[in-house]
């Protein structure tokens, strides 16, 4: 079972929230749908590797839960990215740095220690500062339609150069997840449709199947073995 031990906002503009978590009994796991890169630290056998998760844009079995093993998450927010790391070579897929010592790690030629859920700030900062990372301000703005100063094709092509998807595939994205926190809570099926803003329930239905992996119905009655990964509160966008 995959327990989240705790997940928090963060002070830094780049980051989303924190969490950590860890596993116990080997339960299977679905990864659904997730708009958002991450960093991740991965404990097991008092041994620790860092990877960096892309964009998913569909739900993924992932079999049994491993067993005994501890995560830290930085969920960064959308627009921010690591230049020397395409964020279209992410999507769907994850990158493992290699380690330069048991507490080190390399990245684009420099090395640096291990971030923690306590120090995760001061880390993204230490990013920030190296030029590591950086913030594509447009993706933000044409999330909160606010943008009108730029062609569509402009804001297309930074949008996907930030974040290795399109504006359109992570409305679709956020959406699905917040009907499912909505189902996760007993609102029922109609509820959920105008709520999120679907056209009908078959709509509702082939968006959770494609990016939950679970019906609605399935989700409403906790029917179904797969544990979801992590599913905090959110909105979709409009």
């Amino acid at each position: 079972m995959y327990i989240i031990d705790d997940e928090r906002l963060s002070d830094s503009p780049f980051v989303e929230r924190v969490w950590r978590a860890h596993s116990e009994g080997t339960d299977p796991l679905l990864s659904i749908a997730q708009s958002r890169w991450q960093i991740v630290v991965t404990t097991y056998d008092g041994k620790m590797s860092l990877t960096v998760r892309g964009p998913e844009t569909k739900a993924t079995p992932l079999g049994d839960c491993p067993t005994d093993r501890e995560w830290f998450g930085i969920l960064f927010k959308l627009g921010t990215f690591l230049p020397h790391l395409p964020a279209r070579n992410l999507v769907n897929g994850d990158l493992t740095l290699p380690q330069a010592t048991r507490k080190t790690v390399w990245l684009s030629g420099s090395t640096f220690q291990f971030p923690t859920y306590e120090n995760a700030d001061t880390f993204v900062d230490w990013l920030v500062r190296e030029g590591l990372l950086v913030r594509e301000p447009v993706v933000g703005a044409a999330l909160q339609g606010q943008l009108k100063d730029l062609s569509l094709r402009s804001v297309q092509r930074r949008f996907v150069q930030s974040t290795g998807v399109t504006q359109g595939t992570i409305r679709q994205i956020e959406r699905a997840r917040y009907a499912t926190l909505l189902l996760q809570q007993g609102i029922s099926v109609s509820t959920t449709i105008l709520e999120a803003g679907y056209f009908d329930q078959a709509h509702l239905i082939r968006s959770l199947k494609t990016f939950i992996g679970q019906t609605p119905a399935q989700i409403l009655r906790q029917s179904r073995p797969e544990q979801l990964s992590f599913l905090y509160n959110t909105r979709p966008f409009r």
